[in-house]
């Protein structure tokens, strides 16, 4: 079997695995969020961070929710890293913005965070203030979900099909899900450019 052959399996085995259960709670919580008129964060590192950029753009043009990144100011994420770690770095960030019960965290990670590893650091203290103020979690990880889904309201993982892929697929199916749920009808509420001039 050839090497794309291979990687394609794997992405549609992926698919076929994904917990609908989870999603559809995503989509419940999302929903009251902004019924109830609460912000979305949406938390990243890596390529994730990239992920995340991207879906607050999705979530505040099509879902009509009020959404940010910390990622998107780098003068901010830098000067917060330089001044009082990396760690903290996206606590501190949701402090400042003055992060409430009624919004909700939205993390995209390959691990969920493990402070024992100390992978994303960040993303665990970031999911621990967020559980001190009772705001909302969702995440979209891989491997086992870390910390991330330890605490998380609703949580998909990215099954790993093949150890060798684990990130690439973790990031592409952060994309193949948020998507979905921007496109959901419970959500939606504006037609995306190329559907319009159909």
């Amino acid at each position: 079997m050839s090497f794309v052959a291979q990687y394609l399996r794997e992405s549609i085995s992926i698919i076929e695995q994904l917990d609908h259960a989870s999603i559809e709670r995503m989509v419940e919580i999302l929903a009251t969020t902004r019924q109830e008129g609460g912000r979305l964060f949406l938390l990243g590192v890596g390529g994730s961070a990239a992920n995340a950029s991207h879906a607050v753009n999705d979530f505040r043009k099509i879902v009509g929710m009020e959404a940010y990144a910390p990622t998107d100011n780098v003068s901010e994420l830098t000067a917060r890293t330089n001044d009082e770690g990396w760690d903290g770095v996206f606590a501190s960030w949701l402090a400042g913005s003055r992060l409430r019960a009624a919004d909700c965290l939205f993390v995209f990670s390959v691990g969920g965070g493990n402070l024992e590893k100390n992978v994303s650091p960040n993303l665990v203290k970031a999911l621990a203030f967020g559980r001190e103020v009772g705001c909302r979690i969702l995440g979209i990880v891989g491997r086992d979900g870390g910390y991330t889904a330890q605490v998380a309201d609703a949580c998909v993982i990215v099954p790993t099909v093949n150890v060798t892929h684990t990130t690439p697929h973790a990031e592409a199916f952060q994309a193949v899900v948020w998507h979905l749920l921007v496109s959901h009808p419970a959500l939606k509420a504006a037609e995306t450019k190329w559907e319009s001039v159909r």
